[in-house]
C-alpha cells in the first residue's frame, strides 16, 4: 500500500501519510497477512483515539488525531482600534484557536480576509498557514525621496506622469514586451515546482505592479526629524506598493490547496487556516518559495525606483520599504518565556523597536513613515494602511467619480487611473487609525500624494 492509496482511504496528505507509510512498513516487516492491511488501516482511520494508544498502531492513530483538534481556549491575544469589523474579530479569534497557535493580535486598519483578517498578526509553533501570509505574497510598500524640487510636482508634471507610465505596467498579467533585468533571476527558482513552473512569468512580470490596491504614486514628504543623512524638511518622493505578481498567487494557490488537503478533519470555518508543519517537505518547500517571493517583490519595487529615477535623472536621497503580507521565524517572550514562533502579519507592518515602515493612507489621503516600538502585545507589529471601511462591490455600487473627483480636487490630487472601488471613500480615516495605534509606532514622516497611478477601470483586483 502507497501513499496514494492511503490518500484515496482519507488519510490526509503530509504527517498522516507518512505516520501511515511507517505502519504499512512495520506491518509487512511483521510478517502480518497483506490481505487484511487495508481493513487494519480502514480501521484506524475509522478511529483513531481508539487505537491512540497501541505500540504498532499508535503513531499513525495519533497523527490523524492530534494536529486538527483545536484549542478549547483561544491563545491570547489583542487588538487596537475602535468599531472593528465583527467578522474580522471572529476570524483572528478562530486563527488564535488552532492547536499551532500561540499568540495574536489585530491591528486597527482590519478588516475580513482569506482566513486571517486583513490585519491579522498570529504567531504559531513551528508551522506555517499560506492563506495567513495571503494571496500576494510579500506584498510591500517602497519609497524613495528624489533630489527635484517641490514646485516640479506642478511645473514638470506630464513628465513625472510619462515617468510612471513608462517605468512600471499596471493590470492582471502585465508584463513588460522588452523584459527587465534583475539578480532575483539568478536565484534557485528550483526550490518548488510552482516557482519552477513560474519562473519565464516572473521574469516577464518584473517590474510591474499589478491591480487592486497597488500604486506608483509622487507626492511631497515631508521629514519631522533627520532621518539618516535627510535633514528636516519637505521633498518630493515615490511611493509604490505591489506585491509577488501572478507567480506569488500561484504558489499560494498551490500551497494553501496542500495545506487544506492535510487538515480535512478541521471544521468547514477553519479550512482557510490551513496549515503546513516546518518539519515536513510541503511546509519546507512553501517556506523557500515564500522567501524567493520576498526577494522577487523586492526586486520589482528597486525596479520601478530605479528606472523612475534614472527616466528624470534624478539622485534618490533616502530609501525605505517593508514587506507586510508575509512570514518571519521571530523570538518573542509569550507567557513568561522567549521562543522561537512563525509570525504572520497579513496586512501588518513589523515595528519592532527602531524598524522603520511606511503606512500609507489613500489617493485622497496620506501616508505615514513610521518607527516602532516593538510592543510585545502586538507581536510588534503595527498597520499596513487605512483598511477598507466598505467592500470593493459596495464601492462601486455606492460611491461616485463626481464625489470621488471633488476630494481629489480639494487634495490637489491628479489621478492618472483607478478603479471607484479605490476611491478615498472606501477606506478607513488613516488619521484615527494612526492614533489608535500611537503604543505601536512613532510618525517620523508624512507622504501626501499628488500624482496617482493605479490599474484603470474594470481590471480584477489581486491585492
Amino acid at each position: 500500500m502507497n501513499a496514494s492509496e492511503l490518500k484515496q482511504l482519507g488519510v490526509p496528505q503530509g504527517d498522516a501519510v507518512r505516520y501511515g507509510i511507517g505502519f504499512v512498513t512495520g506491518y509487512i516487516q511483521a510478517g502480518l497477512d497483506p490481505a487484511n492491511l487495508q481493513s487494519e488501516v480502514t480501521a484506524i482511520i475509522a478511529s483513531p483515539e481508539t487505537h491512540a494508544s497501541d505500540p504498532s498502531r499508535g503513531a499513525f492513530a495519533k497523527s490523524l488525531l492530534a494536529k486538527d483538534q483545536l484549542r478549547k481556549t483561544p491563545a491570547s491575544w489583542r487588538l487596537w482600534g475602535e468599531g472593528l469589523d465583527a467578522e474580522a474579530i471572529r476570524q483572528l479569534t478562530r486563527a488564535c484557536e488552532l492547536p499551532i497557535s500561540v499568540a495574536g493580535a489585530l491591528m486597527p486598519d482590519a478588516h475580513i480576509g482569506y482566513g486571517l483578517p486583513i490585519g491579522g498578526v498570529l504567531a504559531t509553533e513551528n508551522a506555517v498557514i499560506p492563506f495567513a501570509v495571503g494571496t500576494d505574497i510579500a506584498c510591500r510598500v517602497k519609497m524613495t525621496v528624489l533630489d527635484l524640487p517641490v514646485a516640479d510636482l506642478t511645473y514638470r508634471e506630464e513628465a513625472l506622469i510619462r515617468a510612471i507610465e513608462s517605468e512600471t505596467r499596471f493590470g492582471i498579467g502585465a508584463k513588460f514586451a522588452t523584459r527587465r533585468s534583475h539578480d532575483v533571476m539568478d536565484a534557485d527558482w528550483s526550490v518548488s515546482p510552482v516557482t519552477k513552473q513560474n519562473k519565464d512569468r516572473a521574469q516577464a512580470q518584473l517590474g510591474t505592479s499589478g491591480s487592486g490596491n497597488h500604486f506608483v504614486e509622487f507626492g511631497t514628504f515631508t521629514a519631522s526629524e533627520a532621518i539618516g543623512d535627510l535633514a528636516p524638511g519637505t521633498y518630493v518622493a515615490l511611493l509604490s506598493h505591489s506585491g509577488s505578481r501572478g507567480t506569488g498567487g500561484a504558489v499560494c494557490d498551490y500551497y494553501s490547496k496542500l495545506a487544506i488537503g492535510q487538515r480535512r478533519n478541521l471544521p468547514p470555518e477553519y479550512q482557510k487556516l490551513s496549515w503546513l508543519s516546518l518539519d515536513s517537505q510541503e511546509g519546507q518547500e512553501y517556506w523557500a518559495a515564500m522567501e524567493l517571493m520576498g526577494q522577487y517583490a523586492s526586486a520589482n519595487h528597486a525596479l520601478i525606483h530605479q528606472h523612475v529615477a534614472r527616466h528624470l535623472g534624478l539622485e534618490v536621497l533616502l530609501d525605505v520599504e517593508n514587506h507586510h503580507n508575509f512570514a518571519w521565524k521571530e523570538k518573542h517572550v509569550l507567557e513568561g518565556v522567549e521562543r522561537e514562533v512563525i509570525v504572520h502579519r497579513k496586512g501588518a507592518t513589523p515595528a519592532g523597536a527602531g524598524v522603520l515602515g511606511l503606512i500609507p493612507g489613500s489617493m485622497a489621503a496620506p501616508g505615514f513613515l513610521v518607527r516602532g516600538k516593538g510592543h510585545p502585545e502586538s507581536l510588534r507589529s503595527a498597520s499596513h494602511g487605512a483598511g477598507r471601511a466598505m467592500s470593493r462591490t459596495k464601492a462601486t455600487q455606492t460611491l461616485d467619480w463626481s464625489t470621488t473627483n471633488r476630494m481629489l480636487d480639494q487634495q490637489q490630487v491628479k489621478l492618472i487611473s483607478a478603479g471607484l472601488d479605490e476611491a478615498p471613500l472606501a477606506y478607513k480615516d488613516i488619521h484615527a487609525v494612526m492614533a489608535a495605534q500611537s503604543d505601536l509606532v512613532d510618525t517620523i514622516g508624512r507622504f501626501d500624494p499628488r500624482l496617482v497611478k493605479m490599474a484603470p477601470v474594470g481590471e480584477r483586483a489581486e491585492d
